[in-house]
């Protein structure tokens, strides 16, 4: 994917691309092997299977959790877009045309809609698309768009700290108990349900990740 076609992009890259980038960078000074010499070391000396590989890479060589399982997929070539922006951008829009295909087409306008509110919410308001949902991102997530049924989307916020009175629309999920970035959505099933409630609790929800 050319600079060009990366610019045109609605998406931006995820920011799991750049940590991944970064445990590539250090890997060998922390571990005292290269990400090659890993996966040349589990295919040489490991089990068989992924899950074993990464039980092995965690016990034996008492790797975290993050790598042992970044090092066994990748020796079994399931890196996905992994560390590779340009690979990254491909596939998040294959995520999303996924996402709102067979049953869940008929969501797309919804979800186009939302999202270009999402993007509007600020300069440096950003859209990185996962398997299953949209979140939109500031510093961290402040918003999410998630395809729930065939019917409906659940446009999630992280309104921890928020000061302002929540209206029963804005359904609690659970996220500050649970310590999920998401606190609250609002289902939306027409068009007609994107109206100014919505916009304000984007932009509130933005704010509040300054």
């Amino acid at each position: 994917m050319s600079p060009t076609a990366q610019r045109k992009s609605l998406y931006s890259v995820h920011p799991g691309v750049a940590m991944v980038q970064n445990w590539i960078a250090t890997l060998k000074e922390k571990t005292g092997r290269s990400l090659d010499e890993w996966i040349a070391l589990v295919k040489k000396e490991g089990p068989a299977d992924t899950k074993s590989r990464r039980e092995w890479l965690k016990s034996k060589h008492k790797l975290g959790t993050n790598s042992a399982w970044w090092i066994a997929d990748r020796a079994e070539g399931n890196e996905q877009w992994g560390d590779n922006p340009e690979d990254y951008l491909e596939a998040a829009g294959g995520y999303v045309e996924k996402m709102f295909s067979g049953g869940k087409a008929g969501l797309r306008p919804i979800y186009d809609k939302l999202l270009g509110l999402g993007l509007k919410s600020g300069k440096d308001a950003k859209a990185s698309p996962c398997e299953t949902i949209v979140p939109l991102y500031r510093n961290h997530v402040f918003a999410q768009i998630k395809p729930t049924t065939q019917t409906r989307i659940d446009l999630g916020f992280a309104l921890k700290g928020c000061n302002t009175k929540i209206p029963k629309r804005l359904i609690d999920t659970g996220g500050l108990q649970k310590g999920d970035r998401i606190t609250h959505r609002i289902p939306i099933e027409k068009l007609s349900e994107i109206d100014a409630e919505v916009r304000r609790w984007l932009e509130i929800a933005y704010n509040l990740d300054s």
